[in-house]
């Protein structure tokens, strides 16, 4: 019985998490930084060329095309951004924007801010 309850628990517990993702609910709060110029025009994990002049981000698990609103917390500046490769890797990150992307939150002299990411439907 002990068992049952326990699988039980475990399939609730990682199907919200499933459906959090999917539906445009996904929203954390951590650190984002940003991509420097030498990886402009290398292949992003989507295929396409990386552009730091474009609205774009990595995100290790939301889907290629997801558009997110990504807000700097220390100044409430916001961006919107299209997901289109997989990162960051740098630990304690959650997101790491395009360049131009980084100039709309006023964080490229700190290169790294506290943000807030919502997934949009």
């Amino acid at each position: 019985m002990l068992r049952f309850a326990l699988l039980l628990t475990l399939v609730a517990l990682f199907s919200g998490c499933a459906s959090h993702t999917l539906t445009g609910g996904y929203s954390a709060e951590g650190k984002a930084s940003y991509y420097g110029a030498r990886h402009h025009g290398k292949k992003t994990a989507s295929g396409e060329p990386f552009n730091q002049n474009a609205l774009t981000a990595a995100h290790r698990t939301l889907p290629f095309g997801s558009r997110v609103r990504v807000t700097n917390l220390r100044n409430d500046k916001s961006v919107v951004v299209r997901i289109n490769d997989r990162g960051p890797y740098a630990r304690g990150r959650i997101i790491d924007l395009s360049k131009h992307a980084a100039e709309q939150l006023d964080m490229l002299r700190e290169g790294v801010a506290t943000v807030r990411v919502e997934q949009l439907e």
